[in-house]
C-alpha cells in the first residue's frame, strides 16, 4: 500500500513537472508580459504584444502545436506587429462564443489571406476557462471556434480550408483561479498548418 502511494505521489509529480515545461511561454502568459497596455480586448496593434505570445503566432514565433499546425513557416507579414495577421487569439467574453468586434479585423486579414491562398489549412482551437463542466467548456470551446469558422465563411474561405478543435479547459494558456487568467482562457488560436 505504502509502494502504491509513492508510485502515485511520482506520477503525479512528473505529470506536473512535464505539463510546466514551457517555461517562457507559461511564464509570459502568466505573468502578463505579454499583454499591452490597452488590455485583452484590444485587437489592435498597441494591444496584444508585438507580434508574439498572445498576439502573434500561438506562443511566440517558431512554435508548432502537436499534430503538425504552427504559424512559424509563414511569411514576414505574421510576425509584423502592424498586420493584423500577426494577431492569432481571438478572445471571448465569459460564457459567450460572440466574437467582440476588436477581433472582426483580424479575422478578415486571416479570411483574406485564407481566400488567396487556397491550399492552406488552418486550425481554429477552440479553449474555454475553469469554471463550468468539462463538457460545458468542451461544447463552448466548439461554439467558439465555429463563430470565426462562420465569420470565415462568410468571407469566402472553404470548409476544406478549416479544422474545428474543441480543447475546452483542457490547455490553459495561463493557470490560475482569478479573473486575469480566466481572460486569457477564454480564445480560439489560429493555427496554420
Amino acid at each position: 500500500m505504502r509502494l502504491n502511494k509513492t508510485l502515485l505521489a511520482l506520477a503525479i509529480s512528473a505529470l506536473f513537472l512535464s505539463a510546466c515545461s514551457d517555461d517562457e511561454a507559461d511564464q509570459a502568459l502568466t505573468d502578463g508580459s505579454q499583454m499591452g497596455a490597452s488590455g485583452i480586448n484590444d485587437a489592435s496593434t498597441g494591444g496584444l504584444n508585438s507580434g508574439a505570445g498572445l498576439g502573434g503566432s500561438q506562443f511566440g514565433s517558431g512554435t508548432a502545436s502537436a499534430g503538425g499546425y504552427g504559424n512559424s513557416r509563414l511569411g514576414p507579414e505574421f510576425s509584423d506587429p502592424n498586420n493584423p495577421l500577426s494577431k492569432s487569439t481571438i478572445y471571448f467574453m465569459l460564457d459567450s462564443s460572440q466574437i467582440q468586434p476588436d477581433f472582426e479585423p483580424v479575422i478578415a486579414a486571416h479570411a483574406r489571406y485564407l481566400v488567396n491562398h487556397p491550399n492552406q489549412r488552418l486550425a481554429l482551437e477552440g479553449h474555454a476557462d475553469e469554471r463550468g463542466s468539462r463538457e460545458y467548456n468542451i461544447a463552448l470551446g466548439e461554439n467558439r471556434s465555429k463563430s470565426v469558422a462562420n465569420l470565415m465563411r462568410a468571407q469566402g474561405v472553404s470548409d476544406g480550408q478549416l479544422d474545428l478543435i474543441s480543447y475546452g479547459e483542457e490547455k490553459p494558456a495561463a493557470f490560475g483561479s482569478d479573473e486575469s487568467a480566466w481572460e486569457l482562457n477564454r480564445r480560439v488560436e489560429l493555427v496554420y498548418k
